[in-house]
């Protein structure tokens, strides 16, 4: 029997781009088991005998995306005093030597889906532990919830405690078996994840590489040219090499499915390799922030031809909010003397990091055929927010001050596959 429902409320859909969002008033989303069968005005909405869910006066648009972000971190953010080589040594391996224990991981792993959906996130590109373990566990919690998720057992056989080392041949083995076990299973994906060149020997990299051209529909996730001390172990441990971005040349792990966490410190020819293999750069504003790494140049980026996309980077970034990521994108432009409009970073946040995914045909957008993975935001969430739209006089200006202003506050709803996954607690109403 079909499942049917009806979405209504104002609906934005960036499948145009950032120029040209498709955007109804008063609209209906009408879903058949977990996808989008039609869409438009509500004077246009087919009669049907369906539960309809009223979302009035507030945006009903795709479910928003990360494109990099770790789920055993989730008790790493906000420690204090580190940048990238100490942070991970002092706090981040500690905590991910927990994720031996299933017990464990299968709870974090709850919580962490949990939270990206009360911050209107559907789908993320989510670093497990070296524990294989890890990866069945947040698998397991993503089917569960029947969420579209990319994940990867972590790769690392250097440069970290005895409990979170393995082998070349042992990272091999273990991230084939997982493939076998969840890749394409349902709506799960997975990621070749070598955690960066510090971390992975040159029999590693192979191995990871290996992976690739034996599984060329997985992804690849790892960190580039975040830190300019990483930069110089780097160049200390790949001698041979010119730069940072031609280790992972070497070993064929630059590609449309490789996604390279941060990438600050790129020279041109870096950005050149990036942007002539199709490889995609995740920009993660409150990581670089907060770590102290340095300025993303969005600019240099794009005029190179990198795709770029925008990302939490949990637990070094400190917010599982897209809304609150790309309000410190914009920071960080603005000290570069670049910008954010409001239709980029929603572009970035749905269609673009779709794109950049290469799953445009299934989520970022509303357009029909696609999953039904829904974000509702709350554009008068607080009180300081509803005071500052009372002067707003457009959509690109209204969706400036949610992304400026808003948090998971905003998000009123998140549906995933045309149920909903989260709902609010009502907002308290003042007394007459």
């Amino acid at each position: 029997m079909t499942a049917r429902h009806v979405v209504r409320g104002r609906l934005l859909s960036f499948e145009n781009g950032p120029d040209r969002p498709w955007y109804v008033e008063d609209g209906f989303l009408l879903i058949e088991d977990g996808v989008i069968a039609a869409r438009g005005d509500l004077v246009d909405m087919p009669a049907a005998d369906v539960p309809v869910t009223r979302y009035d006066g507030d945006l009903v648009m795709a479910g928003l995306i990360d494109t990099h972000i770790h789920y055993p971190q989730t008790q790493v953010i906000a420690s204090y005093g580190a940048q990238l080589l100490d942070w991970l040594q002092r706090y981040t391996f500690v905590e991910e030597q927990r994720f031996a224990d299933p017990a464990h991981a299968a709870a974090v792993a709850g919580f962490f889906l949990e939270e990206l959906f009360r911050n209107g996130t559907t789908t993320a590109a989510v670093y497990c532990t070296v524990h294989a373990n890890s990866v069945d566990a947040f698998f397991e919690a993503s089917s569960a919830r029947n969420s579209r998720m990319i994940a990867g057992k972590v790769m690392m056989d250097r440069g970290a405690p005895d409990g979170l080392l393995d082998t070349a041949e042992r990272g091999h083995r273990e991230s084939a078996a997982a493939i076998a076990r969840w890749h394409g299973r349902g709506r799960q994906r997975y990621a070749v994840t070598p955690r960066f060149a510090p971390t992975s020997s040159e029999p590693q990299l192979e191995a990871a590489g290996d992976l690739l051209r034996a599984y060329p529909d997985c992804y690849l996730q790892t960190h580039l040219s975040e830190n300019r001390d990483e930069i110089r172990a780097v160049a200390g441990l790949f001698p041979w090499s010119a730069n940072y971005t031609q280790v992972y040349e070497r070993f064929g792990l630059l590609g449309p499915r490789s996604i390279f966490g941060h990438c600050i410190h790129l020279s041109a020819a870096e950005r050149r390799l990036l942007a002539e293999s199709g490889s995609i750069a995740a920009f993660c504003p409150t990581s670089n922030l907060f770590i102290g790494s340095g300025l993303f140049d969005r600019r240099a980026m794009m005029d190179a031809g990198v795709t770029v996309s925008l990302a939490t980077d949990v637990g070094g970034g400190t917010s599982y909010s897209m809304l609150r990521t790309a309000a410190e994108a914009y920071k960080i432009l603005q000290l570069q003397g670049q910008n954010l409009p409001s239709f980029d970073a929603f572009h970035m946040m749905t269609a673009g990091n779709a794109l950049a995914l290469g799953l445009q045909d299934e989520i970022g957008t509303l357009e029909v055929g696609t999953a039904a993975d829904l974000t509702v935001l709350r554009v008068g969430a607080t009180a300081a927010m509803a005071h500052r739209m009372a002067r707003v006089e457009n959509l690109e200006q209204e969706l400036f001050v949610l992304m400026t202003m808003g948090d998971d506050r905003a998000v009123r709803a998140t549906w995933v596959a045309g149920v909903p996954v989260y709902t609010a607690e009502p907002q308290p109403q003042a007394s007459a």
